[in-house]
């Protein structure tokens, strides 16, 4: 018998907390419910000795954080492996041995050490969040308490497959605007430290004053060249303040905030967020996981403040007893579509059912969005590289012009 700590609703409002004992957290969950709650936060208590060691595994274990494409070499040869029937142990020592990557093979190896200790794979994976996040953790343990790790770990390899190719689209539109922006900076650089220099005897030997345009080009052009290191400077601190405006918390709230203004943009950020919230969501929910941890898991793939917070209000009333649908819908950022199919998925008990279509009509639709604003953004780039073209042209031929209209 293990004692679990536990936090539930009582009468659907009020939030009680308490232990129960019981052999493994499903009969802990039935025995929250016999007691009259609904359970939403279970968990093993632990003592001293035990969390001593779980620490001591931490620091000792020389895991190496993971990327998105190592989880998911790792999640496709367990679900391989898995769904062959090869146990646990055996299936980690194979990625263990076998594994292309070096932080993949010392993953497997410290989990493996770890299990054949006695504890779980889902107690062991919870140890190491930063490396597999908590939406893998919590889904892990729901299949192995469930007794369908194998059919979770294809959900967590969908999951994480959906993940990284969301990714890649909205990288991939992005990487465009970034290489023409990079070479517009290029171009001016060399322009102004090597072109209109060369220009300077020229033009003060008309002796004429220089257009506003062209003198103040031809200053910063002198400037750069004598004090070229500070080019170098000036793009890094430019790309810094970027970085830190990005990641600062309050800078950040009212970019996420202002982003959701802006039209096309604002499309993309929602739908490329509720991709992998409803994906979670249906994943979770598949898995047995209650509603309210669904809710949990899914806000945590969550990246624009804006939305996180609203979707964490949305399920604090779903904890108070408010329907999920029309708790989403008070948000008034979540896409209407979705929020019907949520809400036809309740009334007829098919919720399941209506987020795995959901999830397909957002990708349909993210991919819509991502073709617009591609044909949007080729000729908005030609817009940008035109006028810096224009303006350097008009910096050095005004000159010219105005001589050949006096003389």
């Amino acid at each position: 018998m293990a004692i679990y700590n536990y936090i539930a609703l009582k009468n659907n409002k009020d939030i009680v907390k308490g232990k129960v004992d019981a052999e493994d957290l499903r009969e802990a969950r039935e025995s929250i419910r016999k007691l009259g709650f609904i359970p939403t936060k279970v968990y093993e208590e632990k003592g001293k000795e035990d969390n001593k060691a779980a620490k001591g595994d931490v620091k000792g274990g020389k895991i190496q954080k993971l990327g998105l494409q190592d989880r998911i070499d790792f999640t496709s040869t367990l679900q391989i492996l898995a769904q062959a029937g090869i146990p646990i142990i055996e299936s980690l020592m194979f990625i263990e041995n076998d594994a292309a990557k070096l932080r993949v093979r010392l993953v497997a190896k410290e989990l493996r050490r770890q299990i054949m200790a006695g504890a779980t794979f889902a107690d062991t994976v919870a140890r190491y969040p930063e490396q597999f996040g908590q939406v893998y953790i919590g889904l892990v343990k729901a299949g192995e308490d469930s007794g369908e790790l194998e059919k979770t770990l294809q959900r967590l390899l969908e999951l994480q497959t959906k993940e990284a190719n969301i990714r890649g689209k909205v990288i991939g539109t992005l990487m465009y605007p970034m290489f023409v922006i990079v070479l517009a900076v290029i171009i001016v650089l060399v322009m102004l430290m090597f072109v209109f220099p060369v220009f300077k005897e020229m033009f003060d030997g008309m002796g004429k004053e220089l257009p506003w345009i062209t003198a103040t080009l031809m200053s910063a052009g002198v400037f750069l060249k004598t004090y070229w290191f500070f080019a170098p400077i000036i793009l890094g601190s430019m790309v810094g303040f970027c970085t830190f405006i990005m990641r600062w918390q309050p800078s950040k709230r009212k970019v996420d905030e202002y982003v959701l203004k802006i039209p096309l943009l604002s499309d993309l950020m929602q739908f490329s967020n509720f991709a992998n919230f409803v994906a979670v969501m249906q994943v979770a929910y598949d898995a047995g996981v209650p509603i309210i941890e669904c809710l949990y898991l899914a806000n945590l793939t969550l990246t624009n403040y804006t939305l996180k917070t609203k979707i964490e209000a949305a399920t604090l009333k779903v904890q108070q007893g408010q329907h999920l649908s029309v708790a989403l819908r008070s948000t008034g950022v979540m896409p209407k579509m979705i929020l019907f199919m949520i809400a036809t998925g309740e009334q007829s008990g098919r919720l399941g059912d209506m987020l795995l279509q959901a999830t397909s009509y957002i990708d349909k639709k993210l991919d819509t969005i991502i073709d617009t604003m591609t044909k949007m953004i080729e000729p908005i780039m030609l817009i940008v590289i035109g006028s810096i073209v224009l303006t350097l042209a008009l910096a050095l031929y005004l000159p010219l012009f105005n001589s050949y209209m006096t003389d």
